[in-house]
């Protein structure tokens, strides 16, 4: 048996790159997977690739009727909820002095709102036992190069963890943050180039970057039992990247 036998799990951004990776996790140690993103052709995929235990629901995280329709597709099949993987995110590379409106906008609007209201949207399905985890970033610690505004939103995510860890009192319903480091998605290959991953393995210790593998394996932990007494934590899954 696995350690999220018969749990229903949402994954926001759960197409590709880490999403998928973590909704593949989940499934193997028994979840049921509501995977929730923009592409109708990459969630289809997916659903392919992932099996009988995922289910693909098309939206953006900064639409409440999206997320709405959502929440309404795991009402009507399971009834509940345990586990929420706010997930997506959305950054670019603007220099100070260049940073646009409609910049700060897209990244705000999907890494800050977009988590605040998965998880408002999420919580009338959740009790006891709950888990709710948000994707940070290394970049929320460290800052980032022509990152600003994707470096602060991934600040304030960490911090909505502890803000809610306080609010969540009573519930029995968890908040914990993971933070990558840089990983090797497919969006990273197609921007970064082999040149480019080199770079970003090289800053780390371990020398290399992550496989998206091993940030749904930590995803796993923090949604199962084995993080029972863990809550408001930040858990690093950088290569050491921003811890020395």
């Amino acid at each position: 048996m696995g350690k999220l036998e018969g749990k229903v799990a949402v994954i926001t951004g759960g197409a590709t790159g880490i999403g998928r990776a973590a909704a593949k996790r989940f499934i193997e140690e028994g979840a049921l997977v509501f995977i929730f993103g923009r592409r109708q052709e990459a969630l289809d995929a997916a659903v392919v690739d992932l099996g009988p235990n995922a289910r693909a629901v098309r939206g953006s995280v900064s639409d409440p009727a999206d997320l709405d329709r959502l929440f309404a597709a795991v009402k009507s099949e399971f009834g509940t909820l345990d586990i929420v993987f706010a997930n997506a995110g959305a950054g670019s590379q603007l220099l100070l002095g260049e940073i646009t409106v409609e910049h700060i906008d897209e990244t705000f609007d999907t890494n800050v709102k977009g988590s605040i209201l998965t998880v408002q949207k999420a919580l009338p399905l959740m009790g006891q036992g709950g888990s709710i985890i948000l994707t940070g970033s290394s970049a929320g610690t460290t800052g980032a190069p022509a990152m600003s505004a994707y470096s602060a939103s991934k600040a304030a995510v960490r911090n909505l963890a502890r803000t809610w860890a306080e609010d969540l009192k009573g519930t029995g319903i968890r908040v914990n943050v993971l933070s990558p480091g840089a990983t090797a998605t497919e969006l990273a290959k197609e921007s970064l180039g082999e040149e480019g991953q080199k770079v970003f393995a090289s800053m780390t210790p371990l020398q290399r970057m992550a496989d998206p593998a091993e940030i749904g394996a930590v995803a796993a932990f923090l949604a199962s039992s084995d993080s029972s007494f863990m809550t408001a934590s930040e858990v690093a899954v950088d290569g050491g990247l921003a811890q020395i």
